[in-house]
Order: C-alpha cells, then sequence, then structure tokens
C-alpha cells in the first residue's frame, strides 16, 4: 500500500529524472516529436509545467478551504499545453523548475490535518489532497519515459511500477485488459499503452497494444 510518505518521495524521483532527461536536450531535438500521438517534446514539458500548477490550485484549496479546481476548463488545459509548446525549450526548462518547485513548497506547507480535506480533481473524482502526490508522481515518472531520451519502464522504481500496474488496472478496468504474462516493467509499459516487449496472452501470443493511458 503506497503512503503519503513514499509517493512524495516519488513525486521528488520522478521530477529528478524530468530534469535530467531535459539537460540533455538542446532547441532542436526539444521540438522533436515524442513517442505520444501528436505531442512533441515541448508539449509533454508543457503539460508537466501546467500539471504542477493544477495540482498546486488543490493544494491551495486544501490549505485554504477556498474552492480551487485544476483548470477552469479542459479548453483552457488544452490552449496552455499548445501555447506552451511554442516556447523556446529554456523557457520550458525554467517553467518546468518553477512549477515544480512551487508544488514542492506548497506541499511541504501543509499541516497534517489538512492532508485530510477533500478536493475534487479535472476528472470529477472528490479525493483526499493526499492523493495529490501520486497523481504528480504518475505523470512524472511516464513522462519521463515519453520524453524519449532513453529512460525505459525498466528504469523506474519497482515499488512505483507495482502501484502504477495496479491503478491502471482499476482505472481500465480489470475485466477489459487481457491477461498477460512478461517482465513486470514491460506489463507496465503494456498497461499503460507505452512501447513494450516480451508480453504475450496466455496462449503465447503477442500483446496487442493497448492505447495511451495519462
Amino acid at each position: 500500500m503506497r503512503t503519503l510518505e513514499t509517493t512524495l518521495g516519488f513525486a521528488s524521483e520522478g521530477t529528478a529524472l524530468v530534469r535530467k532527461a531535459l539537460a540533455v536536450l538542446d532547441e532542436e531535438s526539444y521540438g522533436a516529436p515524442s513517442p505520444l500521438p501528436g505531442w512533441t517534446r515541448k508539449h509533454v514539458v508543457a503539460h508537466l509545467a501546467g500539471n504542477a500548477e493544477a495540482i498546486g490550485n488543490l493544494v491551495h484549496w486544501a490549505r485554504t478551504g477556498e474552492p480551487t479546481p485544476m483548470y477552469s476548463s479542459p479548453e483552457q488545459r488544452t490552449a496552455s499545453i499548445e501555447a506552451g509548446a511554442q516556447l523556446p525549450g529554456s523557457r520550458l526548462t525554467a517553467w518546468f523548475e518553477e512549477s515544480a518547485e512551487k508544488l514542492s513548497h506548497a506541499m511541504a506547507q501543509l499541516a497534517e490535518e489538512q492532508w485530510k480535506a477533500e478536493v475534487v480533481t479535472a476528472q470529477g473524482r472528490t479525493v483526499p489532497v493526499s492523493e495529490t502526490p501520486w497523481m504528480r508522481s504518475r505523470e512524472v515518472m511516464v513522462h519521463a519515459v515519453d520524453l524519449g531520451t532513453g529512460l525505459r519502464f525498466a528504469d523506474l522504481p519497482e515499488a512505483f511500477l507495482a502501484e502504477l500496474r495496479e491503478d491502471i488496472l482499476a482505472r481500465r478496468g480489470r475485466d477489459s485488459v487481457p491477461a498477460v504474462h512478461g517482465s513486470p516493467a514491460e506489463i507496465t509499459a503494456y498497461l499503460a499503452g507505452r512501447p513494450y516487449t516480451g508480453v504475450a496472452t496466455a496462449d503465447g501470443a503477442p500483446a496487442q497494444p493497448l492505447t495511451p493511458w495519462l
């Protein structure tokens, strides 16, 4: 079972992985396509920066009691990502760093009782704000791989991968995903709708790709 302490750690580690990936990108490679359909690496980073600000809204909600949605609308979220994808790489990296640091600081200011406050996610789920570090962990860990600089699911922490598999299965619906076998990391990549190798169904046939998740 994941705890607040472990998810805060995952979020910090994932942020460091994204930072490491961004450090090797020049302007040309920053604007190159990512493994996600229709998105360049700049889209991925703009999404991550905006996501930190959006989760920060939920933390603000928990701290002040003032209802603060993640985004004003789905259209605003999409427009922000598209606008961010047009920025120079250096500006995007700075936005990512500043938003991640601000979110980390805001989370550190929450008192124990405030972590129990309920907030509403962009998908309309009512959750305790203690769920937000896990929400951020998924974003930075998975999208660090999506930046396509050589990081693989096999490089992510095993404990994180185990939690992610359970989370994806619960959200996709266990009955809607075929039983497969393969290495834990590759199965996680398969469930997330990312490139994978060596994943097969019970009869030994290669597993068919799933749509991207997250």
